[in-house]
């Protein structure tokens, strides 16, 4: 089968952690994976972006597959469950809007710019290295909060990928529940209009 365009989608998926490595302003990049699947959802595209653009699942897949690193055992019944996937979705949430409360207080003056990225919502490390400091420091904190939730999903879908099968981080990956609100709620109101 020849391939597509978007099937090299997992480049720029490399590419954003490695640029964000060495210059933490590239982690604003990351918000075109909200906004893009989240649009195309909205606008009656359905699960499209998570089933054929998104470069991560497409990265778990090439390292999970061909690269044989996944055990390519069954994902838990726990990771498709509702209350799992609404209640890590929540989580997420919650972690979103403590880093964007976060930027608003270094924008203020009440808080001064951390230079760490927090691994796992825990394990804060040192990220001085990739700090452009001719930068309004709101601008940095939320690059540093924005790497850190992209990074801590990479991980965790890397340990799911490790153990179950490579696109196992697709089963409660936050974006892919949202997405599938919106084709949900488009459904109901489809279905109210006949």
């Amino acid at each position: 089968m020849k391939k597509k365009w978007y099937d090299y989608l997992w480049i720029v998926s490399v590419l954003y952690l490695i640029l964000g490595f060495f210059n933490i302003l590239f982690a604003w990049l990351g918000l075109l994976c909200f906004f893009i699947p989240l649009g195309i959802s909205a606008l009656g595209g359905g699960k499209l972006y998570c089933n054929k653009f998104c470069g991560r699942g497409q990265l778990f897949e090439l390292l999970g597959n061909r690269l044989g690193l996944s055990l390519k055992r069954t994902c838990p019944s726990i990771l498709y469950s509702k209350w799992f996937r609404y209640g890590f979705l929540a989580f997420f949430l919650i972690m979103f809007f403590n880093m964007l409360i976060v930027t608003y207080l270094v924008w203020s003056g009440a808080h001064e710019l951390s230079r760490t990225v927090t691994l796992l919502w825990t394990f804060r490390l040192p990220w001085h290295f990739a700090y452009p400091a001719a930068v309004t420091p709101w601008i940095a904190q939320f690059a540093f909060g924005f790497y850190s939730v992209m990074l801590t999903s990479t991980v965790l879908g890397l340990v799911t990928m490790a153990f179950f099968q490579p696109r196992s981080w697709c089963v409660y990956c936050p974006m892919g529940t949202m997405t599938q609100l919106i084709c949900k709620q488009k459904n109901k109101k489809s279905c109210r209009s006949v």
